[in-house]
């Protein structure tokens, strides 16, 4: 079974993959790879003020449980997939990276993920 240093390596590998994190749903990282002067660790700790805001929506529209959201910026993308209630997946991508396979390989991996954890 790969460690989790693995499996965020394997996701740094994918083309248009410019970082991957594991944080805990406090912020802490807790494993995470990357390209250098990305700042992962100052990524991580926003990460929990963006769940709390997407379960409150969730909450009003009645959409349940937060799986995963995705934002477009001006130079790339952010996926934020929880994994369990304590972990989470943040994937930066590039623009023009292939966002559609990126999103199916953490939905087929993330019972995956979670189980090493």
């Amino acid at each position: 079974m790969p460690t989790i240093r693995e499996l965020v390596a394997t996701l740094t590998a994918r083309p248009g993959v410019e970082a991957a994190v594991l944080l805990g749903r406090d912020g802490l990282l807790i494993d995470g790879a990357g390209a250098d002067g990305l700042g992962l660790d100052a990524a991580a700790a926003y990460v929990p003020a963006l769940i709390a805001s997407s379960e409150e929506l969730s909450s009003a529209i009645g959409r349940g449980r937060l799986v995963a959201e995705i934002m477009e910026f001006e130079r790339g993308f952010a996926i934020i997939a929880t994994l369990t209630t304590d972990v989470v997946l943040l994937v930066l991508v590039r623009p023009g990276g292939d966002l559609g396979a990126i999103v199916g390989e953490i939905r087929r991996h993330r019972s995956h993920i979670a189980a090493i954890l």
